[in-house]
């Protein structure tokens, strides 16, 4: 059968890095890049006799991500051990959640192909990262060593049910789930530097049946597209198999991005082969209604929801409003704008849309090639309304405002008084567009014997000539409205 004749089944389990200072347990640094086991202490490499100490910022971080998931909290939380061998695991056990999680249930809510849906989860728990192997290049090495840097580095484990069924909608997931702990604060998502990564579950079975297939799990999925392109190689090689009739088993698997095939890693592990049981070096988290009081206080409007406010209340077309709600301070910077704009007296049509065009074109290009975030562009929300109001005012042209613009970013001046300075401001006086006008059909007789002959695309050359005399500072409109009436005169 072809692979549409197959119902897809996936879901994923995301690991982000949280913003902390410090490790989960212990007071050794986060810095991603240090000196290999430079950052190690005797409670994080596991030495005997050593006791833990909860990151209070974590729990905090995790109660906001189960907040704003719409999760179920507890009243008192714990952390379990998490018992399995691995050479980056110097205690043979990892300090998890198994039993009371920071969050249960909740959902994350996508858009995919213009389809709302909301992704249900499992659930949502604290646990402490593992560390690094680090594998000599090349051939022929027969040994690897390991950095313990990451290991006890505090980590949200989010895990969703089952609930996706295209590569579409694994993708929106993706993004909104990184764009939300983006603007919680919660993480900065920097997949190359590993702080965000993924595990993705996927089974198929024949179309319409309820009986789910066989489970595949793919481990350590460092990018978007590793788990795009996994998830498309499984597809096929699953269907492939069932069509053969080959029995699929229940199993890890590793993805060579290098091959762009998946390989069999051992068979998957249940619950119990992790011989999870309470943390008794940690006693339970009473979780306190101020404290969740408090986060529901502090929780900015989550990405999504900001997007489809920007497509209701601004008329925005849905990839400008995407692209605006990507991170928060250009969405913020985008509403301060506005604000600034309509203060300042700006016509109200299309002015969101205006304010997208310039946010989405020459401002971000700027915070591009610069490498800031917008708020270090040195363009106050307030001189971007007022350049879009010079605009709609007719003072200066559009041109004008592009070449502004580096101006504004160097000076820090409101564009007004660049203009003014630089004599930039618009012609837009109707006596010397009369004036420039006349000179110019007085030198091009045969262009304005062949427009009253009904030839009439020779009006934009003769625009442009206007335009040329002027060097570029007349107000078009106004250049159009004059000649136009003086030709048919």
């Amino acid at each position: 059968m072809p692979v549409e004749d197959y119902d897809i089944v996936i879901g994923l389990e995301s690991h982000a890095r949280l913003l902390t200072e410090t490790k989960m347990f212990c007071g050794c640094l986060t810095r991603f890049g240090a000196e290999p086991n430079s950052q190690t202490c005797p409670v994080c490499i596991g030495m005997p006799g050593v006791l833990p100490v909860t990151n209070r910022k974590a729990v905090m971080l995790g109660l906001r991500a189960a907040l704003a998931f719409r999760c179920e909290i507890p009243a008192r939380m714990r952390f379990d051990r998490k018992n399995y061998y691995y050479p980056d695991i110097p205690k043979n056990y990892q300090v998890s959640q198994n039993y009371s999680p920071v969050g249960a249930g909740g959902f994350v809510e996508i858009e995919a192909d213009g389809v709302r849906k909301r992704i249900g989860l499992d659930n949502i728990h604290l646990e402490e990262d593992a560390g690094r192997l680090m594998h000599p290049e090349g051939s022929g090495a027969d040994y690897s060593t390991v950095d313990l840097n990451r290991a006890g580095t505090p980590l949200l484990e989010i895990v969703t049910r089952p609930d996706m069924s295209s590569l579409t909608e694994v993708e929106a997931y993706m993004e909104t789930l990184r764009r939300t702990l983006e603007a919680l604060e919660i993480s900065d998502c920097r997949m190359e530097e590993g702080s965000l990564r993924f595990e993705a579950s996927i089974s198929l079975k024949p179309l319409g049946s309820t009986t789910l297939g066989k489970r595949v799990e793919i481990k350590n999925l460092n990018s978007t597209r590793a788990v795009l392109n996994c998830l498309e190689y499984e597809i096929r090689r699953q269907a492939a198999a069932l069509d053969a009739g080959e029995p699929l088993t229940q199993e890890t698997r590793l993805y060579n991005e290098t091959t762009g095939r998946s390989e069999r890693m051992r068979s998957k592990e249940e619950a119990h082969d992790y011989r999870y049981f309470p943390e008794p070096d940690l006693g339970p988290i009473v979780v306190l209604d101020e404290w969740l009081d408090r986060i529901r206080s502090e929780m900015p409007e989550l990405p999504n929801l900001r997007k489809w406010r920007f497509q209701e209340a601004y008329s925005l077309p849905a990839y400008d409003a995407g692209v605006l709600t990507q991170k928060r301070s250009i969405a913020d910077y985008f509403e301060e704008t506005i604000a600034a704009a309509e203060a300042m007296g700006a016509e109200a049509a299309d002015l969101a849309k205006q304010v997208s065009n310039w946010l989405m074109g020459p401002i971000l290009r700027e915070v591009n090639e610069r490498r800031v975030d917008i708020a270090g562009l040195n363009i106050p929300p307030a001189h971007l309304a007022e350049l879009v109001g010079l605009i709609q005012k007719g003072t200066i042209s559009k041109n004008i405002a592009q070449d502004l613009v580096p101006i504004m970013i160097e000076t820090g001046d409101p564009p007004e008084t660049i203009a003014s300075r630089r004599g930039m401001i618009q012609i837009s006086d109707a006596y010397a567009v009369e004036k420039l006008v006349s000179d110019v059909l007085e030198a091009h007789g045969k262009q304005v014997a062949e427009y009253k002959d009904g030839k009439k695309a020779v009006l934009g050359f003769l625009m442009g000539q206007v335009m040329r005399q002027a060097k570029g500072k007349a107000n078009p409109q106004v250049v159009r409205e004059i000649l136009t009436r003086t030709l048919q005169s």
